[in-house]
């Protein structure tokens, strides 16, 4: 069991490392890319990354079942949160810097953990909800515009909504997590890839030229693609809450590369915030190693482990 729980924290912070380039690539993408076509560009390229893989690799080795009829509910809502939370993402960053939208996709975990309380039973520690309440401050400081206006940037609220729709679709996700990675990445991808495309085209927007196309699938496949499938992995093992947590290193690196790539500047706010971030941080670290793996109540939600 303890192999089985370093394999699965080994492969969430993997996880959070792959999707922690998506801001940061994104936001120079999207100076030629609309906020929605980029979105569906990302998951298709995640769709049709993965399933090339199952076709070269997967194929012979991937043991998992398959998706059945009893998983269609979680199947679809997951589809539909996917389809909305990236576009609310890609328009939160057009408008955020990429730094703060980073930071704040941190409040998935927060997200994600109550909704796995509230809807699915799971059971945290005192640790953890110390960290949620962290975090949220966190998350606060980091929305508003400045102290003397008290106003919430918009850009960081589209971020936050994303985050919420994550929040459930990683739930959604931890019930069908038992069956094949490779099968739930690539449904994901190619539907909420067509999906964001057609939404996209009924607004509006056009597609960019090939080369920027490129660009956004080779972004999705390394940073949605990967990560999710990796993220799957970890879920059989820690369930929706702690894989979610496993995720709070991707902000760091996140910011770091924009730092790096857009040349974005440091405020106090953004000083303020990454300090309670990185303090919840710890905390969700120090819960996920310390603590047993996730139990359910079994009569009430179906027994899923």
């Amino acid at each position: 069991m303890k192999r089985k729980k370093i394999y699965a924290i080994i492969c969430g912070i993997l996880a959070a490392c792959f999707y922690a380039i998506n801001v940061p690539f994104s936001k120079r993408i999207m100076a030629h890319v609309t906020p929605t076509i980029m979105a569906g560009l990302l998951y298709l390229g995640a769709g049709v990354g993965v399933g090339l893989l199952y076709l070269i690799y997967g194929r012979r080795k991937d043991k998992s079942p398959s998706l059945s009829k009893e998983d269609l509910p979680y199947t679809l809502l997951m589809i539909v949160l996917d389809i909305v939370a990236p576009i609310l993402l890609m328009l939160g960053v057009k408008t955020a810097s990429a730094a703060n939208a980073t930071l704040l996709g941190n409040f998935e975990i927060v997200a994600t953990t109550l909704i796995a309380i509230m809807l699915f039973g799971e059971k945290v520690s005192g640790k953890l909800w110390w960290a949620i309440a962290i975090i949220t401050m966190s998350s606060i400081v980091l929305s508003f515009e400045g102290t003397e206006s008290f106003q919430f940037s918009r850009g960081s609220i589209l971020v936050l909504g994303a985050t919420l729709c994550w929040g459930l679709e990683n739930n959604c996700t931890r019930r069908i997590s038992a069956k094949s990675s490779y099968q739930i990445v690539t449904i994901k991808g190619l539907c909420c890839g067509v999906g964001s495309l057609i939404l996209g085209y009924l607004v509006g927007e056009q597609l960019p030229g090939v080369t920027f196309i490129a660009k956004a699938m080779m972004l999705g496949f390394v940073a949605y693609g990967l990560s999710i499938f990796l993220y799957v992995r970890a879920q059989r093992t820690l369930g929706a809450g702690k894989t979610s947590a496993c995720y709070a290193v991707a902000p760091f690196i996140g910011t770091f590369l924009a730092f790096l790539i857009n040349d974005e500047t440091i405020n106090k706010a953004y000083l303020g915030g990454l300090g309670l971030m990185i303090v919840g941080t710890i905390l969700v670290v120090w819960d996920t190693m310390t603590t047993g793996e996730i139990k359910y109540n079994t009569k009430e939600y179906g027994g899923i482990i």
